[in-house]
């Protein structure tokens, strides 16, 4: 079967533009951080509280946001890893796991994927509790861990059936697939553990 939606080729130009437009963006962030006075600087952190203090909601989104991107990043290394010492023979180093990416085997895409998933989710939930949710609800119980793990392997299986269906059956570019996949699980993540997990504990008095 051949390569659905997206050639390698096409991918691999999508995925460079890509990493240069994101390392562009964070030159020109570091370069106007670093041309700001600090009056201004201390000024704009100011009014960035005093916003979130006001739209905590959207402080929450957006902070859930950071996480899962750096959870993403996480993720897809810790992927990279695996996929790499499962099959060494058809990768010249590691860095030809995300550029020039040779087909690896299914068996090398699904556990790369669980593993990569796994790492990433566990990071995810330290920094949920820690910096994401505004209420921790019954997150740190034993009842809310494994309310936790449950959504977990859901999200897992999620994960793992989404990159068989889009690689193996569909013969999709599997980055091309672990992105959409990716996008999926975490608004999962955020709705299930948002309404199961991090919500207000009745029992708890409140503090506004």
């Amino acid at each position: 079967m051949t390569n659905l939606l997206l050639s390698d080729s096409v991918v691999k130009e999508v995925l460079k533009y890509f990493a240069i437009a994101v390392l562009l963006l964070g030159v020109i962030f570091v370069a106007i951080v670093l041309i700001t006075p600090r009056n201004t600087k201390r000024k704009l952190i100011e009014k960035t509280k005093e916003f979130f203090s006001h739209h905590k909601t959207f402080g929450e989104i957006l902070r859930f946001i950071i996480v899962g991107g750096l959870a993403t990043l996480i993720d897809m290394f810790f992927m990279g890893v695996t996929m790499y010492f499962m099959q060494k023979n058809i990768y010249q180093s590691f860095l030809n796991v995300f550029i020039n990416t040779p087909n690896p085997s299914t068996a090398a895409t699904v556990v790369g994927t669980a593993v990569g998933f796994t790492v990433g989710l566990i990071f995810n939930y330290i920094l949920s509790i820690l910096f994401v949710f505004n209420e921790k609800g019954k997150s740190k119980s034993t009842k809310g861990f494994i309310v936790f793990t449950v959504l977990s392997v859901i999200g897992l299986l999620l994960n793992v059936g989404g990159m068989y269906l889009g690689y193996d059956v569909l013969n999709i570019n599997q980055w091309v697939v672990k992105i959409v996949m990716t996008l999926i699980v975490l608004v999962y993540n955020y709705i299930s553990k948002k309404l199961l997990l991090f919500k207000k504990d009745k029992n708890q008095p409140n503090q506004n």
